[in-house]
Order: structure tokens, then sequence, then C-alpha cells
């Protein structure tokens, strides 16, 4: 996600989202569904939000 989808999901679903923390990892949309390297910095980035 990057930080412009983020800010359009609290526009449009501010009441849904009061108790919902949205983590913005600044990946840009230029990877290919499960692309070898997307796998690897989503690995990298989420890890530690899952821990």
């Amino acid at each position: 996600m990057e930080r412009a989808h983020r800010s359009k999901l609290q526009q449009r679903f501010r009441a849904g989202l009061k108790t919902a923390r949205v983590i913005c990892l600044d990946i840009p949309d230029d990877y290919a569904f499960m692309q070898p390297e997307l796998v690897v910095l989503l690995k990298k980035k989420v890890g530690p939000f899952l821990k």
C-alpha cells in the first residue's frame, strides 16, 4: 500500500477505521502477483508487525 491508498481508505471508510490500525508499507504498485521480489519485500516489511 502506498500513502495515497491509505489516504483514500481513511477518507472513504473513516467510521470503520476508527479502531483499526492502517499501516503503510510504502511498497509501490510495480510488481506482478507473487513476483519473487515482491514476496521478499513483503516478508521484510510485514514481519515486524506480525510479531
